[in-house]
């Protein structure tokens, strides 16, 4: 078995944390996904006070994730969404849809979703961790 971290350049390096941990044990692959929110390259929360545009960003961050491993969300088999406002997601579930559908089709994988007190960054809304597998 081996393991070996994925931190695409495309991405803001991370400090402390991977963006991901890729675990091979023969032709098996597991990718355990950071939680991933709505970060720009720069590694700032992008669309401040947006939860729309940081789920894009979110998303966008995790499909950079999948590709460095050589996955894609159709691999994805558990999301788990932690948001600081469950009414603004209900507001937002046909744009939450639109958004979805542009990053990963009609693909639905075991999902979560949990309204947190806050997240490790005051400006982020969401965040977004999961696991995939080939």
């Amino acid at each position: 078995m081996s393991k070996r971290p994925i931190n695409p350049a495309d991405l803001a390096p991370p400090v402390g944390f991977a963006h991901a941990y890729l675990v091979e044990h023969g032709p098996q692959r597991t990718l355990y996904l950071a939680g991933q929110c709505g970060y720009d390259p720069s590694g700032k929360v992008a669309h401040p006070g947006d939860l729309v545009g940081q789920l894009d960003q979110a998303l966008a961050n995790i499909g950079c994730i999948l590709r460095d491993a050589g996955m894609a969300f159709a691999d994805v088999v558990q999301l788990n969404f932690y948001v600081t406002n469950r009414d603004d997601y209900a507001h937002a579930r046909k744009a939450f849809g639109q958004i979805w559908r542009k990053h990963c089709g009609k693909h639905y994988p075991g999902m979560a979703m949990f309204e947190v007190v806050s997240l490790f960054d005051p400006a982020a809304r969401i965040e977004i961790q999961g696991i995939a597998a080939q």
